[in-house]
């Protein structure tokens, strides 16, 4: 086993679902068989507008030719171990890459960068990590008690590293997940009520808004953005009871079973259609969509 760098980019052409699985030609076989059972980074090349760089974690669980492409393979990810880096981390950092595997013996960038695999050295992973889901400024959500000051000291949960004869072993706790989740979803949807368009920010500087899942974590939903959406509370209540869902083209749709139609139509903004995320990769994916209209709204 061991760590690994997967290059993702939103518009591959590959079949790649980040949270699911990730093809791959046969050249790169045997460094995704050596990552089976660990953890690898997803990183998007600088060449992509605006690129996220190293943006996620995720642990391969096995390797299997793809029954669809002859000559290809898919490395199946975990599931429910995908996470979206709090920080998108920049290959290179105050004092250069912060992925220091990619450079020869002369301190220059060496051709290892431009593989779509690579392994990556416990301690480029540690580093990477320890920058993507460090919480230094964390997006604050609502809370019921936010008129007592005191209680705005949440317990830090920190990505934990522990070392054990040169390996890392990787915790991440359901505690940590959540709060990433919410930060890079509230991020996404720049802390507004996708289906309200309000957006709200109380005295004690918290969003009145949640992320939720789409497809949720009970059901194996994915911490992932496209997997998310940011809701305020009614919305919220409404979406998770099957009251109100949406299109795949993020038409909201309104189900016959609720008792106030008209009332539900009011909050709905002007457009009818839910607010999306100005990065396309961000928004909904119609995977979790159907999901959701299919087990959860009630027609």
């Amino acid at each position: 086993m061991g760590f690994g760098v997967f290059i993702h980019r939103s518009d591959s052409i590959y079949d790649d679902s980040p949270a699911e699985q990730y093809q791959f030609p046969s050249q790169y076989l045997r460094r995704v068989e050596a990552c089976v059972g660990d953890w690898i980074i997803y990183y998007e090349p600088s060449k992509v507008a605006e690129t996220r760089g190293y943006f996620a974690i995720a642990r391969v669980q096995q390797v299997v030719p793809d029954p669809g492409t002859s000559g290809m393979y898919l490395a199946m990810i975990e599931p429910g171990s995908y996470l979206d880096f709090a920080n998108p981390v920049p290959f290179n950092g105050p004092t250069g890459p912060v992925e220091r595997g990619v450079l020869n013996e002369q301190g220059r960038i060496s051709g290892r960068a431009q593989s779509a695999v690579r392994p990556i050295s416990p301690g480029d992973f540690n580093r990477i990590c320890e920058l993507g889901l460090a919480e230094n400024a964390p997006l604050l959500p609502r809370r019921d008690d936010d008129v007592r000051p005191l209680d705005l000291n949440e317990e830090a949960v920190p990505f934990r590293f522990e070392q054990q004869r040169e390996r890392i072993s990787v915790t991440v706790s359901r505690i940590l997940r959540d709060r990433v989740f919410r930060r890079v979803v509230l991020r996404a949807y720049d802390e507004r009520c996708a289906i309200t368009g309000l957006k709200l920010i109380n005295g004690m500087g918290r969003a009145e808004v949640a992320a939720a899942h789409i497809r949720p974590v009970e059901a194996r939903g994915p911490d992932i953005i496209s997997n998310g959406i940011a809701l305020c509370g009614t919305a919220h209540w409404m979406f998770d009871r099957g009251l109100i869902s949406l299109a795949d083209d993020l038409k909201i749709l309104i189900s016959r079973q609720t008792n106030d139609p008209d009332g539900a139509r009011s909050i709905i903004n002007k457009t009818g259609y839910a607010l999306a995320p100005r990065r396309i990769s961000d928004r909904p994916h119609p995977h979790f969509l159907k999901w959701h209209r299919e087990h959860c709204f009630k027609q």
